[in-house]
């Protein structure tokens, strides 16, 4: 994960651009295989402390034109904030900047106080987001998309100049109805955030199987990913989360080689703190793995 909100930069403030590339320039140079960027407009906790958050697309696309092999993605682009053909549009353009490189990974969004905030509507999330992602999906495909829906329209939509490739979707989901969504028509899934497996994890993967057979798919034709938060003890941290995974690169190499294990194809890990040092420090573990 990118740095990109709020404490993730140095001192506990937002990152400038330049920090920013330097962790993207870190994970390319490392060997690690891709970037990815949150999504939302601000955080309103409930005692009305407010966390800063820079906008994703944008920052991706810059990253893109400034690196050459890691992999991109959103983790994930809150469906709410955006008009499904013009989100589909952007990931077209993006291709050009980094062709064959993006995910383009999906939700519903959550967080009601950034709805209230910048005026979206909050309710019916999920039927809002079936009709949104159909559109979407489709489009990046290469479909001519026509859907009258109750809450978006598309009328013979379709991707002009289309993309060279059909674009993958990756859905964040945990719900029965999401995960129905990430059965019928998403390339990957995403369950976060972890630090060593446990129950929830366990029930997560139960009902994503469960939505699969319900879907009648292949479950080797959807990649499963998974979030984990990891921490390096040895360098400070302000607020550490109480379940990443911490302790020595064997110990983070062999809680990859778990997940693995598990049938995840893909782990985004959230760095605790993101600095080159832990870039490093993760990539050696996957090294490890790789070596086994």
């Amino acid at each position: 994960m990118l740095p990109i909100s709020d404490g993730d930069g140095p001192d506990g403030r937002a990152p400038t651009w330049p920090e920013i590339l330097e962790i993207a320039t870190a994970i390319e140079d490392s060997g690690l295989d891709s970037g990815w960027l949150a999504d939302h407009v601000l955080y309103r906790a409930e005692d009305g402390t407010e966390h800063g958050i820079h906008e994703a697309w944008t920052l991706l696309t810059a990253v893109a034109a400034r690196t050459r092999r890691i992999e991109l993605g959103t983790l994930v682009l809150c469906a709410p904030f955006r008009n499904p053909a013009m989100t589909a549009k952007q990931a077209a353009a993006f291709e050009l900047v980094a062709p064959g490189r993006l995910t383009l990974g999906v939700g519903s969004g959550w967080h009601e106080p950034e709805f209230d905030a910048f005026g979206l509507p909050f309710d019916h999330r999920v039927g809002r987001f079936e009709e949104w992602l159909e559109i979407v999906t489709r489009l990046v495909r290469g479909e001519r998309v026509t859907l009258d829906g109750e809450y978006h329209q598309a009328h013979a939509a379709q991707l002009l100049p289309p993309p060279p490739r059909s674009i993958p979707v990756l859905v964040a989901s945990k719900g029965p109805r999401m995960l129905d969504l990430t059965a019928r028509w998403a390339d990957a899934w995403n369950t976060a955030w972890y630090g060593l497996p446990d129950d929830r994890l366990r029930t997560r993967m139960a009902d994503f199987g469960a939505a699969m057979e319900r879907a009648g798919r292949d479950p080797s034709s959807l990649q499963r990913t998974v979030g984990l938060l990891v921490r390096d003890e040895d360098q400070p941290y302000a607020d550490p989360s109480p379940n990443a995974i911490g302790g020595s690169v064997d110990d983070l190499a062999r809680a990859l080689e778990t997940y693995a294990g598990l049938g995840f194809d893909l782990a985004m890990v959230g760095l605790e703190p993101i600095t080159v040092r832990s870039v490093e420090r993760l990539a050696a573990a996957a090294a490890l793995v790789r070596s086994t």
